[in-house]
């Protein structure tokens, strides 16, 4: 069995699932980091400098609309990292990367990051794997986005970001709600007051409260996949 005391009151899953040795590797480079909303992780077509392994919170991963709506391609939060260009090979992101709802992490160079990766094929591996799981997501999302009705778009992310946090509260607001939809705000009302009707959820002033999880993956129309 593997010695896991290192790694004692760590709530990131990537973490938490590395060997002894592959986190020993990592450990001394971890600086603890707040994230309150809006933080920019990574910005599109820039240098990633650091990597950021969420332990609460979620952080959206949004393509650049040039000039017309953007729309979020994916969401990271505990159970992942960011700097997965890094990760791959690569230097630079493809997307804006910024926190959603707030929350905390540990940082990482991006140079300790490949500095260790270089030392440790399994841990490369392990953090290949990371980025398999987030290509999944974004491939789940294409689909949603192309055949899924905005009521189940909507349900399929409520239960995303549920996956994240705790507490069945999920902070956002219609703003965002159209990022991520890629529609416009009229649009999201309808879909929220959809799921609000049929007794899925309750919306109030800058949140939303989950109260049938159940009702939401029916509600998703398969576009919903459990997290491992």
């Amino acid at each position: 069995m593997p010695d896991t005391s290192s790694r004692i009151g760590i709530k990131n899953r990537v973490l938490s699932a590395l060997s002894r040795t592959d986190f020993a590797l990592l450990k001394p480079h971890l600086v603890s980091a707040d994230l309150p909303v809006g933080t920019y992780l990574e910005t599109g077509n820039s240098r990633i400098d650091s990597a950021y392994f969420i332990e609460s919170g979620f952080a959206s991963v949004v393509a650049d609309g040039a000039g017309k709506r953007s729309i979020e391609v994916g969401i990271i939060g505990r159970e992942g990292m960011t700097g997965l260009a890094v990760v791959l090979g690569d230097e630079r992101a493809s997307h804006d990367t910024y926190i959603q709802v707030a929350g905390a992490g540990h940082r990482i160079s991006a140079a300790k990051l490949r500095w260790a990766m270089d030392r440790s094929v399994r841990l490369h591996r392990s953090l290949l794997r990371c980025a398999h799981a987030f290509l999944i997501q974004t491939t789940q999302t294409a689909l949603a986005n192309g055949r899924s009705k905005n009521e189940a778009r909507l349900a399929r992310w409520l239960l995303m970001a549920d996956d994240r946090i705790d507490g069945g509260e999920v902070p956002l607001t219609h703003k965002f709600l159209g990022i991520m939809l890629g529609v416009q705000r009229p649009a999201v009302t309808v879909a929220v007051q959809a799921l609000e009707e049929a007794g899925l959820i309750s919306a109030g002033r800058k949140v939303i409260t989950i109260i049938d999880r159940r009702g939401l993956e029916k509600m998703s129309n398969g576009a919903y996949l459990r997290p491992d």
